[in-house]
């Protein structure tokens, strides 16, 4: 009796337990459905209507599209445009249009909660005291709006002194933060001062240290012990210090690495290049390694197979590879292939003479001189006749060593 007791008390035990489960779960489901004065509801409305209120504000006020605003919005939300008004003011008061203030936005969506008297106008007022034009200074900061969220004093201030005393000249630590705004982002103890001072060790003229800083300066602010690897190779390669080269080689070999200089090394060897050669073209020209495998191809192919070139020639003047196939080395080509033709010049022309001089250099000599013999030889070298039309027997025209 006792047991069959017990086993009904569980049982009634059990059943409360689920009833009150059920209870809870739905005065939960209750609450939540009573909506002009559930607590649930309200929240959410308020914050559908803070979402909807952003989402419009960064359409209609700052140039984002829809779907550009809905994603800023998921990283910050405001209720009013006070503060965000102040800010857009004070950029466009600074001469920054809207399609620059749209880019900083999106970019950085919180930058419209910035403090516009002590935040953003400190950053503006520096840059201007430093000679950035009132032009110049919307196009650096919304190309990089990271400026704006940089220290004045701990930041942007010790970089540009120190960019002061490697260059000198406060015009060229402008062109550095025009061609390069990331520069100002670094940290210069770590590892640009380092660098500046091997370099200084080794007697790297001012002149060399000055170009690199101002047109490569993301090298300048490579990690120093990785410098100090690519440096050690550049002077293993025999690259004289003194000489501009030097710092040429050490960005070609920063920005590529030691495994891919090795590659396009192999890729010249099988262009007829042996590695000594492939080493001289560096030499003059590093630039020449940077060249894309199929630039370096294609040009290659032009100039051996169809025109007659030899290699050797080509390594004695890599810069060459550099220039544009179609807009260069095949227009002038054509306009000699027709003057060897008509004997007009002979077939011993270098690849230097016919490719290294500039546009002016090149068409007075061997277009503009012989107009009258060929009139329509602008016209070839502008490819608006074929070499075929003009002349007969065109031939290849082997390259002599110059």
């Amino acid at each position: 009796m006792f047991a069959l007791l017990c086993s009904r008390q569980l049982l009634l035990l059990k059943s409360r337990r689920t009833q009150l489960g059920v209870f809870q779960q739905n005065a939960f489901f209750i609450l939540k459905s009573f909506t002009p004065i559930g607590l649930f509801e309200s929240n959410e409305t308020q914050q559908e209507e803070k979402h909807s209120f952003t989402v419009s504000y960064l359409i209609n006020s700052c140039g984002l599209s829809p779907k550009s605003a809905i994603l800023a919005s998921q990283r910050m939300n405001f209720e009013n445009p006070e503060r965000p008004d102040s800010v857009l003011n004070l950029l466009k008061e600074n001469g920054f249009n809207n399609t620059q203030i749209s880019k900083i936005v999106r970019v950085r969506p919180l930058f419209l909660l910035s403090d516009p008297e002590k935040t953003l106008l400190p950053k503006i007022e520096f840059f201007r005291s430093v000679g950035v034009s009132s032009s110049d200074l919307p196009v650096i900061l919304s190309s990089n709006p990271s400026l704006f969220s940089r220290s004045l004093k701990n930041q942007l201030i010790p970089c540009y002194d120190f960019l002061k005393s490697v260059l000198l000249v406060e015009e060229k630590v402008v062109t550095t933060l025009k061609h390069s705004p990331r520069a100002f982002l670094y940290n210069v103890t770590n590892n640009m001062a380092p660098n500046i001072a091997l370099l200084r060790q080794l007697g790297v003229p001012q002149s060399s240290i000055s170009f690199l800083v101002s047109h490569y300066p993301y090298r300048a602010f490579t990690k120093h012990t990785r410098f100090v690897e690519v440096v050690n190779l550049v002077m293993e390669m025999g690259f004289n210090p003194l000489k501009m080269m030097f710092v040429h080689a050490i960005q070609v070999l920063l920005k590529m690495g030691k495994p891919k200089l090795e590659s396009k090394l192999e890729l010249y060897e099988r262009w007829g290049w042996s590695k000594d050669m492939a080493l001289s073209a560096f030499k003059r020209n590093p630039i020449c390694m940077l060249l894309s495998e199929e630039k370096i191809t294609k040009a290659m192919d032009f100039l051996v197979k169809k025109m007659g070139c030899l290699s050797a020639n080509i390594a004695i003047n890599p810069a060459v590879l550099s220039f544009s196939l179609e807009k260069r080395i095949m227009p002038r080509f054509s306009v000699i292939q027709i003057l060897v033709a008509k004997d007009l010049v002979k077939n011993d022309l270098s690849l230097s003479t016919i490719l290294l001089p500039n546009e002016r250099r090149f068409l007075e000599k061997f277009v503009i001189k012989y107009q009258d013999d060929i009139p329509q030889l602008l016209n070839v070298y502008q490819g608006k006749k074929d070499v075929l039309e003009v002349g007969s027997q065109s031939e290849k025209v082997p390259m002599l060593p110059p």
